[in-house]
């Protein structure tokens, strides 16, 4: 299926079409056909799940299947993933709460593509069950919190890199993407920094990149990784948003390593400030790094680009623009990229999302501006939003709407009113891949996405206290399986 002409496409949508396939969209980026063959399984953890520490367990900012657990018996599939939860229950402000890492039990047995469960049976496809749970601690082994640092700075030392650290002197985390390798170490990325740490199969903090000076949060001229989300007492930085690099709670939100396990990539969620992020309408153009991760310990910038992110109108017509919330990679050239909008979704008083997509970023025509100018605090690459005229942006070409009325119904669920359970909650924030396992369809793979539920429940408890969401909120963790056609990937196993 690659490198296909525009008849091939047209010809291969039709003759899916003509299938008992319900939802074929058949996507060429690159002169590759991708296919989207639309919703296999939906499964949920409770809201009211707690962890072995006793505390309220949150959900997937970030998610990694393991690729030596994935198994396949007849109909149905077994394994477990990692499931990266962020700095906690923070709806005032942020808390003492230490992070940490779920694993997850999960049993697949996929609806054939296109067809409606038996009644009843709509979202017990997947079964996903917290087998275990494991804190991250900093390079001494001490704790770390999901207090916002505030101007707190950890100075450098060793090979560590200046870090944020909260008044409490604790290394300050805001986890939002994961990736598991082989031996068991991991990639985390953060927004505070926004920094991508390594941590030991123990989780234990063993190394941090710093990303170009263009990213790093600046406030008169030195580094401040505050979010403007103090912690109990604590002021508001001054001034609230930086005046360079990452937007307040827009930093590292998704990371992915390719197939050949030769790149990471790590996208911010939106524009840095000098680059429009200091407004909602102008924040369109992020950037995507590209590290060569031959030394683990050491990343090295390789490449870098301009990704131009989503926009919709809203319901009042207001151009806005969808933050991107998670990646996965396909190649050093290309990634799938979820982008939503925010304030919509159960458990909120918007009911109706008006923009979540899995999009195809296509970087193989983009500008490289890896190590130039661009990376410096005072050259912004998109000012005011307007993209540089000598920078070519990369390509995006929409694949999944998550969102498609028909595919959530066929699985009891809908976007909008009733603003109930079975209305999507407003946060997808993590995606990993796993192989169908079928030697008739080498290029098939369930692509699982999962909400962040924010730990909104009316039974929490969380840093030594009860606490009971906002509104009568109670919002599980839910998964959603796609079954998709990949090109390229077989012999990969997941990731």
């Amino acid at each position: 299926m690659k490198n296909l002409s525009q008849f091939g496409v047209r010809l291969l949508a039709a003759t899916l079409a003509a299938s008992a396939i319900s939802v074929p969209v058949a996507a060429l980026a690159d002169g590759v056909a991708y296919v989207n063959k639309g919703l296999v399984g939906v499964g949920r953890i409770p809201a009211s799940q707690k962890d072995k520490f006793g505390e309220t367990f949150g959900s997937g900012s970030g998610m990694a299947i393991d690729p030596t657990s994935w198994t396949r018996d007849g109909a149905a599939y077994k394994g477990s993933l990692w499931l990266l939860p962020d700095r906690g229950y923070n709806v005032v402000g942020t808390t003492d709460y230490r992070p940490r890492l779920n694993t997850i039990s999960i049993e697949l047995t996929p609806t054939a593509p296109g067809a409606t469960p038996a009644a009843g049976q709509e979202q017990s496809g997947v079964k996903a069950t917290l087998a275990g749970t494991m804190l991250l601690t900093d390079d001494k082994g001490a704790d770390t919190t999901g207090l916002d640092p505030l101007d707190g700075v950890r100075e450098a030392a060793g090979e560590m890199p200046i870090l944020p650290q909260a008044d409490n002197g604790k290394l300050a985390l805001d986890d939002e993407a994961i990736v598991r390798l082989p031996d068991g170490t991991m990639f985390i990325s953060d927004e505070y920094g926004p920094n991508i740490y390594r941590f030991s199969a123990e989780g234990r903090l063993m190394s941090a990149t710093q990303p170009p000076a263009a990213l790093v949060p600046m406030r008169h001229g030195k580094p401040s990784f505050a979010s403007d989300n103090p912690g109990p007492g604590a002021a508001e930085p001054d001034p609230k948003d930086p005046e360079t690099g990452r937007q307040n709670n827009q930093g590292l939100e998704g990371m992915s390593m390719t197939p050949d396990g030769k790149f990471l990539i790590a996208v911010l969620q939106s524009a840095p400030r000098q680059d429009g992020g200091d407004s909602g309408s102008t924040r369109q153009n992020t950037r995507a790094l590209v590290y060569d991760a031959s030394d683990l310990a050491h990343l090295k910038l390789a490449h870098e680009y301009v990704v131009p992110l989503p926009v919709f109108k809203d319901a009042k017509g207001k151009t806005k623009v969808a933050a991107q919330s998670e990646i996965v990679a396909l190649s050093d050239k290309s990634f799938l990229m979820l982008a939503r909008d925010s304030g919509n979704g159960q458990g909120l008083k918007g009911d109706e999302s008006l923009y979540r997509k899995i999009e195809i970023v296509d970087l193989s025509a983009a500008t490289d501006i890896a190590n130039g100018p661009f990376d410096a605090a005072d050259k912004p690459v998109a000012p005011k939003g307007v993209i540089d005229p000598s920078v070519t942006p990369a390509k995006l070409t929409a694949f999944i709407d998550i969102n498609d009325k028909g595919e959530l119904g066929r699985f009891g669920l809908h976007n909008g009113a009733p603003n109930d359970r079975n209305n999507l909650s407003e946060k997808w924030e993590a995606m990993s891949l796993a192989p169908v396992l079928d030697p008739k369809l080498p290029d098939d793979y369930f692509l699982f996405v999962a909400n962040d539920n924010d730990f909104l429940t009316q039974d929490g408890f969380q840093v030594g206290a009860s606490y009971k969401a906002e509104d009568g909120a109670d919002v599980d963790t839910t998964f959603l399986v796609y079954q998709v056609t990949l090109p390229g990937l077989s012999g990969n196993t997941t990731q």
